[in-house]
């Protein structure tokens, strides 16, 4: 590497990936010679350090379990220029990887995401792919726009993304994290098709088509409730003041006919419904103004880094 070259970490998050590891590291060795390689161990019960460490990987280890908590103790902890992640099983193509950093400075993007090209039936099961361009129209509908492939672990970051990142996510959900920071921030970001190849025996997948994908559902609702909250609780208010006004609509014909508000319990529920609906509106424009704060200061922390290769 010479003087002014961007210093660049290869991160990779494992979990009991003794199979895949060194094939991975040598991948990304091969692929970005100057790169610094770092395999963070996530309580691994096999020989992932021992065979990462041995491949010449620097290996580090994160004790709390889940993916989400891996990549926040990376991002804290590296210091580079260029970020370039992915998952130690080898179904990533790390060839990709120099194409994908040159565009990022070329660009001056601040991610870029490696869209999947399954190069195999068995890469990547069926449920998956369904789960995922649904969940990929929903965060479009929620925010906007969207990627093609929001749940692809192969991503390259620019410095102030990273940095700016305010991870909180625990597991697999992390992706749809990632790219809900994106979007907010309106960071200019690519996409670009990689190959995505199927495990090499005796590598295993850790993840749970339903389990993980509702903790996804959950993540993407929370994220919209924090982000978006003048339309999420102003839709909450709307829908019980239209309940509010379906209950009472037979009240105020009873009372036009005769004078008499007869079923108190049905007016009592009325008057409740509709106050709950005015502070459900007033709710959701108070935390607007917090969360436009929020924003601002993550888009503060994010404009105190140069972008790549400027």
């Amino acid at each position: 590497m010479t003087v002014g070259d961007p210093r660049i970490a290869v991160l990779l998050p494992c979990y009991n990936e003794e199979a895949a590891i060194a094939q991975t590291v040598a991948g990304f060795r091969e692929a970005l010679p100057s790169a610094t390689i770092y395999v963070y161990d996530n309580n691994s019960a096999d020989r992932t350090m021992e065979t990462a460490r041995e491949a010449g990987a620097i290996v580090r280890s994160e004790r709390i379990q889940g993916k989400g908590n891996v990549v926040r103790r990376m991002f804290a902890d590296i210091d580079a220029d260029i970020y370039v992640m992915a998952d130690g099983d080898a179904t990533y193509d790390a060839g990709a990887a120099p194409a994908m950093v040159d565009r990022l400075m070329a660009e001056q993007l601040d991610m870029i995401v490696g869209t999947r090209v399954h190069e195999a039936a068995d890469a990547y099961r069926r449920g998956h792919v369904m789960g995922n361009r649904m969940l990929t129209g929903l965060l479009a509908r929620l925010f906007g726009r969207s990627f093609t492939d929001i749940f692809s672990g192969y991503r390259v970051f620019s410095r102030r993304f990273v940095k700016s990142f305010p991870s909180l996510s625990e597991g697999f959900e992390i992706e749809t994290e990632i790219s809900v920071h994106a979007l907010e921030l309106k960071m200019p970001v690519g996409e670009v098709e990689t190959r995505y190849f199927a495990r090499p025996e005796g590598s295993a997948s850790k993840l749970s088509t339903y389990g993980d994908g509702w903790r996804i559902i959950r993540t993407i609702a929370t994220l919209y409730r924090i982000e978006r909250p003048l339309w999420y609780f102003g839709a909450l208010g709307a829908i019980l003041a239209l309940a509010a006004i379906i209950l009472a609509f037979p009240l105020g014909l009873t009372y036009l006919h005769t004078g008499l508000v007869p079923r108190f319990p049905t007016a009592i529920l009325v008057t409740g419904l509709m106050i709950l609906a005015s502070l459900s509106g007033f709710t959701g424009l108070i935390l607007d103004t917090v969360v436009r704060g929020r924003r601002e200061v993550r888009r503060l922390a994010y404009l105190a880094h140069p972008a790549p290769g400027a």
